[in-house]
């Protein structure tokens, strides 16, 4: 697991000693077991993994705190713990930061581009319009070095990414059958960013790979911002219902233009000006946000 950096302690043991019974405590769950005595924060940490590892999303950060009798409450483990007596130990998942409030900032946002294929184009409602839109936001990113993840949901079948979109300097055209994008070579991909913090989403379809990709990124602690402009369904039935349940889980439903807008952020910004060319020259007026 993730955890927080250790509070101290190692993992080994002094030699002798026995065993020494903790209660473990994750979410709504206790369970009684034992370590040897001595045993520091990695060890413990190993425990919890071994009784909760089905429970545990690996990918969030924890802490490990210990009951204190003197407090009558828990505390975070003390550093330099080894356990020498019977005690009760609790791992708390660390809550997503909230702060940034839906702020970007180009140093740590990725673009992900999902599905745009040619054998959607006579099913997704406003298609041609959301093509434009998403080329848009990919010239964007090309102007402010903002990293390009792009899926094809089953290109043998349903063809490659539409020839309007121009995928210079993706970061990464990948294949898939899952429905959302976060497959382990995205979530490697991720890991070679430094300080990501938010993903710009957009393509098809809004209400399955969309909405799954989005559930999943914020699992993970990103923050999603979806690009309303830019992603479509077959049905407009389907597209508004994923929007507004995805809009009350916290991921921001936002516009192409505010996401470049966002993103350079002052006038003065040495890409202002092209930015701005870019959201004189295509501006579709198709409904699609009146659907929102």
């Amino acid at each position: 697991a993730e955890a927080a950096p250790a509070p101290g302690g190692g993992g080994c043991p002094p030699a002798g000693g026995g065993s020494v019974p903790v209660l473990f405590c994750f979410s709504v769950f206790a369970r009684p077991s034992s370590v040897p005595h001595g045993a520091g924060y990695e060890l413990l940490i190993q425990k919890f993994l071994s009784l909760y590892g089905d429970q545990i999303d690996m990918h969030r950060k924890f802490v490990v705190q210990l009951f204190a009798e003197e407090w009558s409450q828990y505390i975070d483990l003390p550093k330099g713990f080894l356990v020498s007596e019977r005690c009760k130990l609790r791992l708390v998942p660390l809550q997503i930061q909230m702060t940034t409030l839906g702020n970007l900032t180009p140093s740590s946002t990725v673009f992900f581009c999902c599905d745009m294929q040619e054998r959607f184009r006579p099913a997704i409602k406003y298609f041609g319009d959301i093509i434009s839109v998403g080329q848009r936001l990919l010239q964007g990113a090309r102007l402010l070095g903002i990293p390009v993840i792009v899926t094809e949901q089953y290109p043998k079948g349903l063809g490659s990414t539409v020839q309007e979109i121009d995928l210079t300097g993706a970061k990464l055209v990948l294949p898939k059958t899952k429905f959302s994008m976060v497959l382990p070579e995205v979530e490697a991909a991720l890991a070679e960013i430094p300080g990501v913090r938010s993903v710009v989403l957009f393509g098809v379809e809004t209400h399955v790979c969309i909405q799954q990709t989005a559930l999943e990124l914020i699992g993970r602690g990103l923050e999603v911002h979806i690009v309303a402009d830019a992603t479509s369904s077959r049905s407009m039935m389907d597209r508004m219902f994923a929007l507004e349940r995805l809009a009350r889980t916290g991921i921001i439903v936002t516009t192409s233009e505010a996401i470049l807008l966002q993103l350079v952020a002052d006038k003065e910004h040495p890409k202002f000006k092209e930015i701005q060319n870019l959201i004189k020259a295509s501006a579709p007026e198709s409904g699609l946000l009146s659907k929102v």
